[in-house]
């Protein structure tokens, strides 16, 4: 992975820990100031605790991406180190499924009347979902990945000590 490609993708993980830190205070300023600017016909505050776990999710998917990505600088990926990183974005693409799904949950009882709209939620929800999915089989390439290096070295092992 080239500087370039690093200092961009580390910006980017930067304004996403900014931003969602920034809508975490900003949640939380509201559940504590309880004023509430609505009509009061949708509840608020589960929302606003809603997206602050969201927030967290966020945060967690960012810092675990952040440690890949130095590892990747250093060229030690390919090591077992890495599953706990790759694992911690599988986690909380999931915990960020399930806060969408709650969304969905809070949102649906005002949508009698459309319920087109929890529908495409829902769907939105399981789209979340498969994007763990996909990290899960990135993980299993990683795995092999892991297992073909280590093949390697035991081979040029092998091969050192026959010369």
């Amino acid at each position: 992975m080239g500087k370039l490609t690093v200092r961009a993708l580390r910006g980017v993980l930067v304004v996403i820990l900014a931003g969602t830190v920034f809508v975490q205070a900003g949640m939380v300023w509201a559940l504590v100031g309880g004023k509430d600017a609505e009509d009061g016909s949708l509840p608020l505050t589960p929302l606003r605790v809603v997206t602050i776990l969201g927030m967290v999710s966020v945060q967690v998917a960012v810092v675990c991406v952040w440690r890949l990505v130095s590892m990747v600088r250093r060229g030690t990926v390919f090591s077992d180190a890495a599953f706990r990183y790759v694992d911690g974005v599988i986690g909380a693409i999931v915990a960020a499924a399930v806060v969408w799904f709650t969304v969905t949950a809070i949102n649906a009882p005002g949508q009698r009347d459309d319920p087109g709209v929890t529908l495409i939620m829902g769907a939105v929800g399981v789209a979340i979902l498969g994007v763990a999915l996909i990290v899960l089989v990135l993980r299993m390439l990683l795995a092999q990945a892991v297992a073909r290096d280590g093949e390697a070295v035991r081979l040029r092992a092998e091969l050192d000590t026959v010369i």
